[in-house]
Order: C-alpha cells, then structure tokens, then sequence
C-alpha cells in the first residue's frame, strides 16, 4: 500500500527576496509534480542577508506581507501542505528582534501552524574562525507545536533544535509520528554531526524525519552544508541531495512505521 509523500526543499538564499521566493516557488511546484502533498522549505528561505541585522527590516508582521502571501498562495495554487521553514517575525512592542518563524499553510491556503525556533545559535565554533549570536537579533520561542497533516502528527523543530533530543522526547510524547527541521547548518558542524543527529532522533523516537536545508555560498559569504535528507523511523536514508538547489521527495510507509511501534516498543518502555 502506498503512503503519503512528502518534499524536503534544499536552497541556496540570498538577499533578494524576490529572487528568494521565485526559487522557492519553482521547487514547491517540482514537488507537487511528483506527488508531494507535503513540501517543507529550509531555515531563512526567503532571506539571507550580507548582516544578521538585516533581517529587521524584512521582517513582516503576522498575517501579512509578500513572504506570508507566497506561502498561502503556493499552498492554494498547487494544493498541497507547505511549511515555510523559517521567516522573520515582528514582535510587537518587543526589543526590535524578531522571531524566527515556521509556518504552515494547508492546502487551501490556509495557516494552522506556527513554530517559533527555541534553541538559538549562539556559539563560537571550535578548530572554526567562525561565532554566531543568532539571540542578538531573533528573540526565542518558548512552545512546541504539533499538527496533523497528510503525512501524519508533524513535531516541529528547526536546526539547532536537533541537538536537544528532550524537545523531541516531548512532541514523540504528544503523538509525533514525524519531524521537520529546516536548518542552515555550517560546514563545519554538518560534516561532523548532520547526518548522526537526524537518524538520532529518528530512531530514538521511531519517526519519520525532514531536513530541508540551506547549500552553498551566501551573500555573505557564509557556507551552508546542505545535505537535505529525508529519513525513516527505522534510521534509514529515504532520500538526500548533497548540495545545490533542488528537490527530493520520499513516500512514508505509515503502516510499517505503526507495526515496528506495535513489536518493537520502545517509545512505550520510556520511564522517565
């Protein structure tokens, strides 16, 4: 029996909105001609800009502006699931950072979800010249989300997030059958960790895992480590492209997740 597809969307952002979201726009059509009712586009899809202070002044308030109207109308247009992987935010009467925002728009255009990033990149890299102070300009979320989708109970995360295998202990505990988590990983930490984690979470928790991500050179000149990958609940390697923009799709077998929960239940012996 066949299941639910699901698109995992690798980019390479720059500072250019426009730019940004017309790339985005052909691969979330790409993955609806292969069958996606899902697509799930990487962290900052629509902006990478040449300082971090910059995404101030793209970000829109909630419930309207051309990022958020992209989402809703490529959902609608193509009538599939499609989550923003992360958008700047405006908080209102806040310190004039922003939220680094997931959001989900179902197929008729319509959003029914939010996941504001919680664990924020503030780390100097070892053997690295490189230090990163996401919290000097994104505020921190401070709840998990959840929602059904056609794929199933979706637990939302973004990158750093994946380090903290209590956030996803907590959404497996409220029903997650699986995971996205858009990222920008850096090279670095990606050659070292990318892979290892997400099989990590996906076998500890006996669910699917999504992982579209940022590839390349930015305008910033930042490096991102790319390797979007879609993994099962038994730790294997469903799909992946290495680097460059681009699109890969993997079909979820929900009843051989449920038989391998059912005879190999691990997620019910948990006692802590």
């Amino acid at each position: 029996m066949s299941g639910p597809r699901v698109a995992a969307i690798q980019m390479t952002t720059g500072a250019d909105v426009a730019d940004n979201l017309e790339q985005a726009g052909t691969l979330i059509a790409e993955a609806a001609d292969r069958g996606a009712l899902v697509a799930a586009l990487p962290e900052n899809f629509a902006f990478m800009g040449h300082r971090d202070v910059d995404k101030r002044a793209v970000a829109e308030p909630e419930g309207a502006g051309p990022i958020q109207e992209f989402l809703s109308g490529s959902a609608r247009r193509h009538r599939l699931m499609v989550i923003g992987g992360t958008m700047p935010i405006a908080i209102p009467g806040g310190d004039g950072r922003v939220a680094a925002a997931s959001l989900v728009f179902d197929a008729d255009g319509q959003r029914v979800g939010r996941y504001d990033k919680i664990h924020l990149f503030d780390v100097d890299l070892p053997s690295a010249a490189e230090t990163y102070r996401e919290s000097a300009h994104v505020a921190p979320g401070g709840r998990v989300q959840l929602l059904d989708t056609p794929a199933g109970r979706l637990g939302m995360a973004v990158c750093y997030d994946i380090r903290f295998p209590e956030l996803f202990r907590r959404l497996s505990a409220q029903g997650a059958d699986w995971f996205v988590l858009p990222s920008a990983f850096t090279v670095p930490t990606g050659e070292a960790h990318w892979e290892t984690l997400l099989r990590a979470r996906a076998i500890e928790n006996l669910a699917f895992v999504v992982a579209p991500a940022q590839s390349g050179r930015h305008a910033n000149g930042r490096l991102t480590y790319g390797d979007t990958m879609i993994v099962d609940y038994w730790g294997r390697v469903l799909a992946r492209r290495p680097s460059g923009p681009g699109c890969v799709v993997a079909e979820f077998d929900r009843a051989a997740q449920a038989d391998a929960r059912l005879h190999f239940p691990a997620l019910r012996h948990r006692t802590l």
